[in-house]
């Protein structure tokens, strides 16, 4: 499997769930159960791969502003929700972690940003296929610390300074 038809099953499934992470993992799952075990083996690693691309400082500040807090595992999660949304929005992300303000055409605080579902499908499928537990990718693990300069999550001035667009949608307008 390819980077691409990894992205087109991501779409696809995302579509089809209307945007529900819940949904989507649901229909992704059912979607992997399609193929060989060993493609869903390349669809985890393309996953994983970008989950633990997603490791970021400055990914994690923009969650933090998202989600009005985020801590470890609430940032996992959104990790998972942010590989839901496709490619274009994963890698605007990347690029610049304040255009999710413009990339985010809606966004749901009770359904939106944890994807937490979304990160075991590809187990899932697999564990249906096989009887079996994934085995190791063989890719490296993600860091033990998140990529970047550390941001103080908790200072409110700083994240409004650095994302002033999450900032002016998502932020603490007090």
């Amino acid at each position: 499997m390819d980077e691409t038809e990894f992205w087109e099953i991501v779409d696809r499934t995302r579509v089809a769930a209307d945007g529900d992470p819940e949904d989507h993992a649901d229909l992704l799952t059912e979607r992997l159960l399609e193929l060989e075990p060993d493609m869903v083996l390349d669809f985890a690693r393309h996953f994983e791969a970008r989950y633990n691309r997603a490791y970021r400082w400055d990914l994690w500040g923009a969650s933090s502003i998202i989600l009005g807090g985020a801590g470890e595992d609430a940032f996992d999660y959104f990790r998972c929700w942010l590989i839901g949304q496709g490619r274009e929005v994963f890698e605007g992300a990347l690029h610049d972690p304040d255009s999710l303000a413009d990339l985010l055409d809606y966004f749901d605080e009770d359904v939106d940003g944890d994807g937490e579902e979304l990160g075991f499908a590809a187990d899932e499928a697999y564990e249906q296929l096989t009887g079996l537990v994934t085995p190791d990718l063989g890719i490296a693990p993600a860091p033990s610390e998140p990529e970047g300069t550390p941001l103080d999550l908790e200072n409110e001035k700083v994240l409004a300074q650095r994302y002033p667009k999450l900032w002016e949608r998502f932020g603490d307008a007090d």
